[in-house]
């Protein structure tokens, strides 16, 4: 799957909940999470994947496969602590951001089976890193505002790059088809 980078639109709306979960969401899911493992990442919200619909995916350091479908953070806790957080959106960027050290959430799992969790550390941060996906959050938006604006200058230009790159390379393939065809004439 592809996963969609800051600049995408996206990744900035605030998802639609689901209405239903079918064995076509289920492959998603699955594919999903093969796309995050791929990766090397540890979560993977919908949005990421060019989908505008509230649940994630996420594998924590107890290498439990878990699937959150229209979650809702009930509870966090006063306390919070500071971690370096990266993103598969924003690929080669860190910055430390501050959040609750634990949260409480309720969500429907694949099967469409209501559960409550209360998580704390990675666990805990993780969720609230893809729940913000959900939002139109990414973490960058929950640290230093130059350190953003740096992100996203840089994530543009990238952008801008690879379009350039792609344009350079239809213009050859073109090229090259007409050759072809001006030969077979």
């Amino acid at each position: 799957m592809k996963i969609y980078k800051l600049g995408e639109e996206v990744l900035r709306k605030k998802c639609e909940p689901v209405t239903e979960i079918t064995d076509e969401m289920r492959t998603l899911f699955y594919d999903m999470f093969e796309t995050m493992i791929e990766a090397d990442g540890v979560g993977l919200a919908a949005p990421q994947v060019g989908i505008s619909q509230r649940f994630f995916v996420i594998i924590s350091d107890d290498d439990v496969r878990r699937v959150f479908v229209n979650p809702q953070i009930i509870e966090t806790s006063a306390e919070q602590s500071d971690f370096e957080e990266g993103c598969l959106s924003l690929p080669g960027f860190n910055e430390t951001i501050r959040r609750p050290v634990s949260v409480t959430v309720q969500a429907l799992d694949e099967n469409g089976k209501p559960f409550t969790i209360k998580a704390d550390g990675l666990l805990a941060r993780i969720i609230q890193h893809e729940y913000d996906h959900l939002d139109g959050i990414v973490y960058i938006d929950r640290g230093d505002p130059e350190f953003a604006a740096k992100v996203t200058a840089q994530m543009k230009k990238r952008k801008e790059r690879a379009e350039k790159k792609e344009a350079e390379k239809a213009r050859k393939q073109a090229k090259i088809a007409a050759k072809i065809a001006a030969r077979q004439k």
